[in-house]
């Protein structure tokens, strides 16, 4: 067909990394419902907020990316954990519809804030300066910070499924979801998981944003663009499947830089093809349950 072996892996690579940010979001929207039962539409706005902190650190009080990866999950994790106290947990024997609808009105409020305080035009942030450059692989070239998200998305990917599929605060997790006031009465301090599971589901989202802002641009809309594709994403895998989220991710990821090279009207829409086929053939998704 004509296409270099650069412009192939090119795009593969770019597909790795947008998959990493799928995998990285869908993570937390899959530990929210999958723990919480809890559809959480302000993952993008809250994904936004984490690029925003890091830049407010970077410009305010010149505290650089490092800093920020620190300080930021935790920073977005506090204000998840304070919608939970606040709003959520009022909403937990009520119809999903419910939370759904709160998360929406939160988001639209948030990234409605940040419009109008900075535009719609992006903000610059600055690449560390230990991650600039890259490495000629002889096949393609492979900058260092693409490198460096790729394997910091995986290894927090799988760092959080080792933890709620195979230690014991995960099964602790997974029966207080499965019967509260049982587990409850084994002496777990069930509403405080709760609040500690949201906030870490968010917390992710702002994980995310620190990674995206050297790359993309750091704009109100940024968490908007990609909150569609991320639902699709853990439709696909299963709601509430961990391992379905992150497996998911990356996979829809290459198929979606496969597709720019093969056939690029339909890079777009791809996704959401495969969606639709998923959701008939197994409205489970591929790694759900019944």
């Amino acid at each position: 067909m004509g296409i270099s072996t650069q412009a192939l892996f090119g795009q593969l690579l770019i597909g790795l990394i947008n998959g990493s940010f799928y995998a990285l979001l869908s993570l937390g929207l899959a530990v929210i419902f999958g723990l919480l039962n809890i559809i959480n539409f302000a993952h993008g706005a809250q994904y936004m907020l984490g690029a925003f902190c890091a830049w407010f650190l970077l410009s305010k009080w010149q505290l650089g990316y490092w800093w920020a990866l620190l300080i930021v999950p935790l920073a977005v994790a506090l204000t998840g954990i304070a919608v939970e106290r606040l709003l959520l947990r009022h909403l937990y024997k009520l119809d999903h519809l419910y939370g759904l609808l709160l998360t929406f009105g939160l988001a639209l409020i948030i990234q409605g804030v940040f419009r109008n305080e900075f535009g719609s035009s992006g903000l610059p942030y600055a690449m560390p300066a230990e991650l600039t450059g890259g490495h000629n692989l002889g096949f393609m070239f492979l900058p260092t910070y693409r490198a460096w998200i790729i394997v910091a998305s995986l290894a927090v990917c799988l760092g959080t499924w080792y933890v709620i599929e195979r230690t014991k605060l995960g099964a602790y997790l997974r029966a207080a979801t499965e019967n509260a006031p049982l587990t409850q009465a084994f002496g777990v301090n069930v509403p405080r998981m709760i609040l500690l599971t949201y906030g870490f589901g968010v917390g992710l989202a702002g994980f995310a944003g620190v990674l995206a802002a050297p790359i993309y641009q750091v704009s109100p809309q940024m968490g908007a663009d990609l909150i569609i594709v991320v639902f699709a994403v853990v439709v696909i895998g299963g709601m509430g499947s961990i391992m379905g989220s992150i497996v998911t991710g990356f996979g829809l990821g290459i198929i979606e830089g496969l597709t720019k090279v093969f056939y690029p009207e339909a890079s777009n829409t791809v996704i959401f093809i495969i969606m639709a086929i998923v959701l008939m053939l197994r409205p489970q998704g591929l790694f759900g349950q019944r």
